[in-house]
Order: structure tokens, then sequence, then C-alpha cells
């Protein structure tokens, strides 16, 4: 498949070098919605105003084939839920469906920001082929589902692919198989822990993976705090992407990992001045600073006449 031009405009741009770092020219923001919206299609248009008002690129959901996914065993399990009793009617109720992704489609259009999801299975991933997503996204634990990797790859579109959970002997074969089929990929460093702790991200492993496989590599974090993204965008992270929530309280797994709004307003602002903060390096005294010694040194300096 052709990449279009909304594929292309989700790739990343290229690093600019500034001394020792290098920072991408644009970090392109995903807000991760997953299931976080509950199954409700108004908690997920919040979360998608959310995103865009705080300037992120685009925002992305989760698509799984329950029967796919999960055993009938598992299915069946007891599990205490808004939706039921069974882990079955909990993951039922997580789950959107046409009708829903018709509308997601249809009001991210309106609101202007790129929407994609990460599918948990190659059904699920040819029921988003119907939709023209600017990007693919493969979960951490998709890493080594080969068949779900090879459909991915074949369509051509630009992949975030996120190294959760893996060793270099899983990221290899993942790579070879979007190079195979010449498909464009950014690497992800993530660490799937929920939530994280600091001093657990290891955010290094940015330079390791561009160092290994010579491409694109961002971070996807599930810490609670705002410092990992600002790090691994000081190491040439091109992208981040953060789990988002209306409020951390809310029902589900992935709450307690995700970032409330006025946290992601904070990344995302923060991310943005990243650039201008740096500066050039030179040494040098601005005019407003040339007008300030002169007044904040004049009771010591010599007057000149």
């Amino acid at each position: 498949m052709s990449q279009t031009n909304s594929t292309v405009a989700a790739a990343p741009k290229g690093l600019e070098v500034r001394g020792p770092i290098q920072i991408p020219a644009h970090v392109f923001v995903i807000a991760e919605i997953g299931i976080n919206h509950n199954g409700d299609m108004e908690i997920a248009k919040q979360l998608i105003d959310v995103a865009h008002k705080t300037g992120c690129d685009a925002v992305k959901f989760q698509k799984r084939t329950l029967d796919k996914v999960y055993t009938k065993e598992v299915l069946d399990t007891p599990r205490e839920s808004p939706w039921g009793t069974t882990t079955r009617q909990q993951k039922a109720g997580l789950e959107f469906g046409k009708t829903q992704y018709d509308e997601i489609d249809r009001y991210c259009k309106q609101v202007g920001i790129q929407w994609s999801a990460s599918a948990w299975d190659v059904d699920a991933q040819k029921f988003l082929q119907q939709y023209d997503l600017p990007f693919n996204k493969i979960a951490s634990p998709m890493l080594t589902h080969i068949p779900l990797l090879e459909e991915v790859a074949k369509e051509g579109r630009h992949a975030y692919i996120s190294t959760g959970m893996s060793d270099f002997a899983d990221i290899d074969a993942a790579v070879e198989i979007f190079k195979k089929h010449k498909c464009p990929f950014t690497l992800m460093h993530c660490l799937s822990v929920y939530p994280a702790k600091d001093e657990e991200l290891n955010i290094l492993c940015i330079q390791t993976l561009r160092e290994r496989y010579k491409c694109p590599v961002g971070y996807s974090g599930h810490e609670v705090g705002l410092l990992g993204p600002l790090i691994a965008v000081m190491l040439g992270a091109t992208s981040v992407e953060r789990h988002i929530t209306l409020n951390r309280s809310m029902y589900g797994s992935d709450q307690s990992a995700s970032l409330e709004p006025r946290g992601l307003e904070y990344l995302v602002r923060d991310l943005r001045a990243l650039n201008a903060t740096l500066g050039d390096g030179v040494k040098r005294v601005s005019t407003i600073e040339a007008a300030n010694a002169k007044k904040l040194r004049y009771y010591w300096q010599p007057k000149v006449p």
C-alpha cells in the first residue's frame, strides 16, 4: 500500500545537532487513549479534545478481537467490572466496534487531529485498514506476533514499534520484517511497567537502539511524572507517546500510568519549548542583559564621562 500524505506527515523529522545533543526539529506527540475511554464515546471525545487543545499530533486507541487475543478459559473467568461478572463482559465493555470507530474517524477529522490504533491481532489490523490511518503502532506485547507484524509491515505505513519486554533477538526479528517490506518505522524505547518508577526507565537505551538499528527512535512511557519524555528528547527521541486519562482514579488498568489533562498540557508545553530553551550554545550578552548590566552594576562600575 502506498503512503498517503497523512502517512508522510506522521513520519519523524530529522535530528538537529546542538553541540553534543541531537534533538528533533519537531517531536511527534501521540496521546495514547487506549482503552481509557471505558467504552464511552463521550469520554473518548473529551480525551481527543484534551489531546488537540494541548498540542498533541495524534491520539491512539487499541483494537482487539476478543476470541483471538484471549482463550475461552480466560474470558469465562469471574471478574467484577462495571459491565458484568466475567472477563468477557469486562473486555467487551472496553472494546469499540465499527460504529464507534466511524465516529472517532469523523470527530478527529472535525477537530483536526490524526488518529490511529494498535491492533492486538491480525483480524483487528484488517478491521483498521478500512480507515486511512496516518501510521500504525505495534504495542510491546505484540512485538513477537510475527503474523501481525507481517500484516502491518506490508501496508507500508509508517509504524511505531514499542520495544518493552523485548531483547535484541526479538527486536532484530521485528526490524527484519519491516525492512523486508520496505516499511518505514520508528522504534520506541519502552518499559512495560504500569506505572514505572523514574529510576527504572533506562532512557539511555534510546541511544543504544539508534546506534544498533540506524533508525529513528522514540519514547513510550508509563511513568507518572514528566521527566522521562523530556530527557528522551534531549537524547534524540523523535516521538513521544504517553497514556492520557481524565482522572487517574477512574476504572481501568492503564489509568494510574496515565497523564491527566494538566499534566499533558505541561508535558507538551515543555517538549515544544526545548529547542528554544537550548539555544545555540554561543556565549553572548543579549540586549536585555546589557541594559540590566548597566542598571545593576551602576553603583560600583567606573562612570564613563
